[in-house]
């Protein structure tokens, strides 16, 4: 069973919001909220560690929709950067503390300070992310909104859509990248990280003298031994470039232009 989905809302006194994060699920998620649902506003969390990109395509989305994303961010940390440094810890058990203050925290104090009927997410559809959007249900409450699960519309599919709306990707998945997170995700494996040195050696070597100064890895690695410093160039793997779907099912996706 999918996650709930609710007909159109025609209550205006309370707001869907449409969370877009940057990347290309997020963004047809919140045309199909605008579709779908009245009174909606289009929410981004800046954590200041995203590609210049961003803002090109951030553009771009807000002449697709005909509307504005209002964007928020925190107003203690600058990025993700500033996180690490300032609390001393980098990735653990409970998760990536850069995550807890430059996003949930964030969202959280959105959601406080408005009247939220519900929350719609680009969770795409696959079984990893069919699981993930139950989760998030279960252990946030209130009513959540997956439209691209619903749909069964995954990231290539996204990705099509985009190009039949004439909007060009993000640069972030033309370098090869699944998503466009914030450059040099600490949740990454070594292959990853070997290929945000070659792209972006600066933030390789960034982070790599934070975790000299920390004693600490961002690694995935069984005793946290491993550092960037000490990673060969060869070990692990980075799949390859999404491409966009096409064929049979290219007219059966319903957007309002």
């Amino acid at each position: 069973m999918h996650p709930h989905f609710l007909k159109k809302n025609t209550n205006m006194n309370n707001l869907t919001i449409a969370w877009w994060s940057g990347g290309i699920t997020s963004a047809v998620a919140c045309k199909y909220a605008l579709d779908d649902y009245e009174n909606v506003k289009i929410v981004y969390i800046e954590t200041g560690s995203h590609h210049e990109d961003h803002e090109r395509f951030r553009r771009d989305c807000e002449k697709w929709y005909g509307q504005q994303i209002e964007v928020i961010r925190s107003h203690k940390y600058e990025d993700v950067f500033d996180v690490i440094e300032s609390t001393r810890y980098i990735n653990g058990p409970t998760g990536a503390r850069c995550t807890t203050e430059l996003k949930k925290q964030v969202r959280k104090k959105f959601e406080r300070n408005n009247d939220i009927l519900q929350q719609v997410w680009g969770f795409e559809y696959n079984p990893k992310e069919i699981n993930r959007a139950k989760r998030f249900v279960a252990r946030n409450g209130g009513t959540h909104q997956f439209p691209l699960i619903n749909r069964k519309i995954n990231k290539p599919d996204a990705m099509n859509i985009m190009q039949q709306a004439g909007i060009e990707i993000p640069e972030m998945y033309k370098l090869g990248y699944h998503n466009s997170n914030c450059i040099g995700c600490v949740k990454g494996g070594q292959g990853y990280w070997n290929k945000i040195r070659k792209d972006f050696p600066e933030v390789f070597d960034e982070m790599s003298r934070i975790e000299q100064e920390l004693g600490r890895s961002c690694l995935k690695n069984k005793d946290g031994s491993l550092f960037l410093k000490d990673l060969d160039p060869d070990a692990g793997r980075h799949e390859g470039p999404i491409v966009p779907t096409c064929g049979l099912f290219c007219e059966s996706w319903s957007i309002k232009s």
